[in-house]
C-alpha cells in the first residue's frame, strides 16, 4: 500500500495535481477547531502557565513517553549548515520572498527524492534566515541548548527571539518543537498555529500537527493534514508513509 501510495503521490505531481493557486499559497489558515480533552490526571508540570507569554489555546495532555526531537518539524539550524550557495538561475533582483516561491514551485514538481530534499533544504535555510543577526544568534543558542536537553534555557532564548521579531515563523516553529518534545501539546499545538500563520507552507509544521492530531486519535483530521503536506512536498517520503498507513487503517487496503 505504501508503495501504491508513493506512485500516486509521485504521479499526481507531475501531472501539476498538487501544485497550489497562488492565492491558497498566502493564505493565513483558520484557527484550529479542535480541543484537546482535558486529563483530570494530567500532570502538572504541563499545564498551562499564567507567565506564557500568550494563552494556550489548547488544554495540554499529560505526559506520555519521552520522545526525541522529531524530524517533521524541520532541521534545527547550526553555523555549519547555514551555507550560502544559491541554485543556478537565480535573478540578480529576486527577492528573498520571491526565491522562496520559487522553490516552492520546483519542490512541487520534483519527484527524486534526493533532488527534493536539496530544495527543501534551500528552503529551510531561507526560513532560518530571520534578517536579524541577532535573532539569528539566538536561534543557533536555543538549538544548542535543545541539543543538551536544557530545556528551560532554550525556552527563555526562544521567548527573546519572538520578543524581538514576533512575525518570525521559524522561532514559533522551534518552540513547537521544544513543546513537543516536553510533552506539552497543547502549547506546541498553539506554536504550530502561529508559525503556519505566518508560513501556511511549512511542511515540518504540518507534519508535527498531523502527529500530535494522530496521537490523540483524530485519525482522519491526521490523514487530511498528511494529504496537505504531500500538497507542498509531494516527494517527502515520511509524509507519504504516514498517509499510506492511515489510508490503511481508515478505508481497509487496495484491493
Amino acid at each position: 500500500m505504501r508503495s501504491f501510495v508513493m506512485s500516486v503521490a509521485i504521479g499526481l505531481a507531475l501531472n501539476g495535481f498538487f501544485a497550489l493557486p497562488a492565492a491558497a499559497q498566502d493564505a493565513v489558515p483558520p484557527p484550529f477547531d479542535f480541543q484537546i480533552d482535558p486529563d483530570p490526571e494530567a500532570s502538572p508540570d504541563i499545564a498551562p502557565s499564567p507567565e506564557d507569554h500568550q494563552p494556550p489555546m489548547v488544554i495540554p495532555p499529560p505526559d506520555e513517553e519521552a520522545v526525541d526531537a522529531p524530524e517533521a518539524f524541520g532541521g534545527a539550524p547550526t553555523a555549519e549548515s547555514e551555507s550560502t550557495d544559491e541554485p543556478e538561475g537565480r535573478a540578480a533582483d529576486e527577492t528573498p520572498a520571491a526565491r522562496r516561491d520559487r522553490l516552492f514551485a520546483e519542490l512541487r514538481r520534483e519527484p527524486s527524492d534526493s533532488k527534493a530534499r536539496r530544495i527543501a533544504s534551500r528552503i529551510e535555510r531561507s526560513w532560518r534566515n530571520s534578517g536579524s543577526a541577532t535573532v539569528d544568534l539566538l536561534m543557533l543558542r536555543a538549538a544548542e541548548a535543545m541539543a543538551e536537553k536544557k530545556n528551560a534555557a532554550a525556552f527563555d532564548v526562544l521567548d527573546q527571539a519572538l520578543v524581538l521579531d514576533p512575525a518570525y515563523a521559524e522561532a514559533w516553529n522551534r518552540r513547537a518543537t521544544l513543546n513537543f518534545t516536553t510533552g506539552a501539546w497543547g502549547k506546541s499545538l498553539a506554536d504550530i498555529e502561529q508559525t503556519l500563520a505566518r508560513e501556511p507552507r511549512h511542511w515540518g509544521a504540518l507534519m508535527g500537527l498531523a502527529m500530535i492530531l494522530e496521537r490523540t486519535g483524530r485519525k482522519e483530521e491526521a490523514l487530511d493534514t498528511y494529504m496537505r503536506v504531500l500538497a507542498v512536498y509531494p516527494a517527502l517520503k515520511s509524509a507519504q508513509d504516514a498517509a499510506g498507513r492511515l489510508s490503511e487503517e481508515l478505508v481497509g487496503p487496495a484491493i
